[in-house]
C-alpha cells in the first residue's frame, strides 16, 4: 500500500495520548498528527485538519461536542471514531451520526491507519463551489432538478457508477423548503441485511442482545427534512417490503416496536442498475420501483457534458499535493482530458487529476502526466452496447484497441476506413480521421517534431497521440523512432 500524501489528522484520545516517537511513526508514513483533548481544541487546528480520529471517552458525549463545533464553524472533517469491539450499539449510533467510519479501539500500528485513511472518502478542502454545471447539457439537468425541488415528491435518480448522483440528490435537498432540515445519506449496499434494517428504523430497548437503550433509525433522524438511499437496487427483497411500507403509510416502527411513528420526510433513490430489467428477473419489486419514480431524473454519464470536464478538472485540484506550486492544466493536456471517453465517469477523472498532481514536478499537467485507468479487454456485452450507443469509442485505455479496430475496420498498416457503406457513430469517424492525417504527417515528415508542426501540435501531444497507436500495433514510422 503506498504512503497517504499529505494527510492531516486531529487526533483526540483523553485517555491516552500519542509519544513522541509514535507521531513520527506516522508521520514517515504520511500521517501529520495533531494532538488536541476535546476540550482545548483550536478553532484553527480543526480548520487545518482533512481527519478527525477521536476516541470517545464518556459514550458518546465527546463525538456530540465534536459535531456540535464543526457545524458552528461550517466545517466538514471526516471523522474516524474508535470503539471498542463490545460497543457494537455506539458503533451504530455513531454512523448514524455522519462519521466517516468506525474503526476497533485497539493497538494499530500507524501502516494500518494509512489503509484506514486512504480507504475513506475525504471531502478536499478548498473554496472552489461544490458543484460543475457548465456544459449545456448539464445547465439543462440543473434547471430540472431545482424545479423538481420545489414539489415534494419522491425521486429516483439513475445514471452510470460515478455519475454524480449524490450531488444532484443534494441539490434536490438545497432547492427545497427542507433545506435547512436534515439531509440524511445512506448506501444501501455498504453493509449486511441485518445492520441496515437496524440503521434505516432502528431498535427499542431490549429487541436483541446488547440493545440496551432505544436508538432511532435513520428515517426517524431525517424527520421534516430528505433521506437519500444511494445503491437501492442492491436491496434485499424483505427490506424492499419494508421500505414499500414506509413510502405507503409515512410511518416507521422500530425493530422490536409495536408504535407506528409519523414520518414528514421526502425521499429520494438512486441505483446505476436496470430496474425494469430486476423486475423482470425478480429481484426488485415492481410495486417499489413505481414508488420511488414518482419523478425519475437521469444523471448523463460525464462523455456527454464534455464542457464540464476542465472545470471539473481544476476543482479537483489539491493544493496540498503541489506543495504551493502554482496549478495549471495546460491545453494540451484540456485536449486530452476532453477527447478521453471517460468510463469511470466524474470518480475516474479525480484520480486521474490525483495522479497527475503526483506525477508533475512544477505543478503544471501535460499530457505525459495524466494516467488513465486500465480496462478490460473486452467489455460485456451490455456495457460494449452502451459504449457505442452513445459513440464514445476510443483509442487507447478505456477499450481494448484491437476490439476497436475489428469493430471500426482499421487497419495496421492503413487506418483508413474501409469501403463500407455503415455510418459511423461522429465520434468514431472522428477518430479515425485524425489517426489518418498522423500517419499521413508521419510519413510526409523527416522526424517528430516536423510531423507536429504540420499537424499544429507540440511533439508531446503527438508523442502521447503515437503511444496509443503502438498500443494497437502499428508500425513505428522513422520520424517516431527518432
Amino acid at each position: 500500500m503506498a504512503k497517504c500524501t499529505a494527510r492531516s489528522i486531529l487526533w483526540i484520545d483523553s485517555s491516552k495520548q500519542l509519544t513522541k516517537t509514535e507521531i513520527v511513526a506516522f508521520g514517515d508514513q504520511g500521517l501529520d498528527i495533531k494532538q488536541f483533548p476535546i476540550g482545548e481544541l483550536p478553532n484553527q487546528v480543526l480548520a487545518s485538519v482533512e481527519v478527525v480520529v477521536i476516541r470517545p471517552a464518556h459514550g458518546l458525549i465527546e463525538l456530540g461536542q465534536l459535531k456540535r463545533l464543526t457545524q458552528q464553524l461550517d466545517l466538514m472533517p471526516t471523522i474516524v471514531v474508535r470503539l471498542g469491539i463490545d460497543q457494537f450499539e455506539q458503533g451504530i449510533e455513531a454512523m448514524q451520526l455522519g462519521v466517516g467510519t468506525v474503526v476497533p479501539d485497539r493497538k494499530t500500528s500507524p501502516s494500518q491507519w494509512t489503509d484506514i485513511i486512504e480507504g475513506l472518502d475525504i471531502t478536499p478542502r478548498n473554496n472552489q463551489p461544490s458543484y460543475v454545471f457548465v456544459d449545456p447539457t448539464s445547465r439543462k439537468l440543473l434547471a430540472l432538478t431545482q424545479r423538481v425541488a420545489e414539489a415534494d415528491v419522491t425521486v429516483l435518480l439513475t445514471g452510470p457508477t460515478g455519475a454524480g448522483k449524490e450531488v444532484l440528490a443534494r441539490i434536490l435537498h438545497e432547492s427545497s423548503p427542507r433545506y435547512a432540515a436534515p439531509f440524511v445519506a445512506f448506501n444501501c449496499a455498504a453493509m449486511s441485511e441485518s445492520l441496515i434494517e437496524d440503521m434505516l428504523f432502528g431498535h427499542e430497548k431490549g429487541s436483541f442482545t446488547g440493545a440496551t437503550k432505544v436508538q432511532p433509525g435513520l428515517f426517524e433522524q431525517a424527520h421534516t427534512g430528505t433521506i437519500f438511499l444511494d445503491e437501492v437496487g442492491e436491496m434485499s427483497f424483505h427490506l424492499q417490503a419494508k421500505l414499500l411500507r414506509v413510502l405507503q403509510e409515512r410511518t416507521v416502527t422500530r425493530l422490536g416496536g409495536q408504535q407506528n411513528i409519523a414520518l414528514d420526510i421526502r425521499v429520494i433513490a438512486a441505483t446505476n442498475r436496470d430496474l425494469k430489467a430486476s423486475i423482470l428477473d425478480r429481484s426488485f419489486r415492481e410495486d417499489l420501483y413505481f414508488r420511488l419514480s414518482a419523478f425519475r431524473i437521469t444523471s448523463p454519464p460525464l462523455r456527454e457534458r464534455p464542457l464540464d470536464i476542465v472545470p471539473l478538472a481544476y476543482q479537483f485540484l489539491d493544493p496540498q499535493l503541489s506543495k504551493g506550486r502554482s496549478l495549471r492544466i495546460t491545453s494540451e493536456s484540456a485536449e486530452l482530458l476532453v477527447s478521453y471517453h471517460w468510463p469511470g465517469n466524474v470518480r475516474e477523472l479525480q484520480n486521474v487529476i490525483i495522479r497527475a498532481q503526483v506525477l508533475s514536478r512544477q505543478g503544471v499537467i501535460e499530457p505525459e502526466h495524466l494516467v488513465f485507468d486500465d480496462w478490460p479487454e473486452a467489455f460485456p456485452d451490455a456495457q460494449e452496447q452502451d459504449q457505442l450507443a452513445y459513440g464514445n469509442s476510443s483509442i487507447g485505455e478505456g477499450t481494448s484497441a484491437r476490439s476497436f479496430m475489428a469493430k471500426h475496420s482499421f487497419s495496421r498498416t492503413n487506418p483508413a476506413l474501409s469501403k463500407s457503406n455503415h455510418t459511423k457513430p461522429l465520434s468514431v469517424a472522428m477518430k479515425i480521421s485524425e489517426c489518418e492525417n498522423i500517419m499521413a504527417a508521419l510519413q510526409e515528415s523527416r522526424s517528430r517534431e516536423q510531423a507536429a508542426e504540420k499537424l499544429g501540435i507540440s511533439p508531446r501531444t503527438l508523442r502521447h497521440k503515437l503511444q496509443r497507436l503502438r498500443q494497437d500495433g502499428m508500425t513505428v514510422t522513422r520520424a517516431y523512432a527518432r
